[in-house]
């Protein structure tokens, strides 16, 4: 037996008020009227233990839950610091005694346990809400961007770079040489 999952607009719609149940993205989308894409998105308050988790959103993960029902999973996850996610410094790996990474060091981060629902999104509700925002470097050229506000800043600074052209592949090797006489040759240099 297939896990139908919750056809809705967000998450806690899922859990809450569904459109309807679907296995498959096509039954998915009969039962939305819609295009719909599959996620997976954390709800819910955030809970120091398991069993405080479990007390408060039991009925959805319970093991005696037929298999169809099974579309919720509890999970641990990095605490956020002061309203942010959390940010882990990188570590080199050691090859020693057998040991691939080291043994840990100062205080580990804070988890904390959440609900996350596997769903039907409808495909509308995404475009909407995953819009980015214009590169910083064209908005700062342009006389309308005066009037932007703090949080269309923020989110225009959030958003990686994108190139201007797309990157040319690396047409030579190591050991390649242009022939002097016709630049478009390649010959190898031993």
């Amino acid at each position: 037996m297939s896990v139908l999952y919750p056809v809705a607009p967000n998450a806690e719609a899922a859990l809450d008020a569904p459109l309807g149940r679907a296995a498959r993205e096509r039954e998915a989308g009969g039962v939305a009227g819609a295009e719909v894409r599959f996620a997976t998105e954390d709800v819910g308050p955030s809970f120091e233990t398991r069993d405080a988790a479990l007390a408060a959103y039991g009925r959805f993960v319970d093991n005696a839950l037929p298999p169809e029902d099974r579309y919720c999973a509890l999970g641990e996850r990095l605490a956020p610091v002061k309203g942010r996610p959390p940010t882990l410094a990188p570590v080199k790996p050691v090859f020693r005694d057998g040991r691939r990474w080291p043994e840990p060091v100062g205080r580990l981060p804070r988890m904390v346990w959440r609900l996350s629902v596997s769903y039907w999104k409808l495909k509308a509700e995404v475009e909407e809400a995953e819009l980015e925002p214009e590169q910083a470097r064209k908005a700062r050229r342009d006389p309308a961007a005066e009037a932007l506000d703090a949080r269309q800043l923020r989110a225009m600074a959030r958003q990686p770079l994108q190139p201007v052209k797309p990157q040319q592949p690396l047409d030579i090797g190591l050991f390649e040489v242009r022939a002097p006489e016709n630049p478009g040759l390649v010959l190898p240099d031993e």
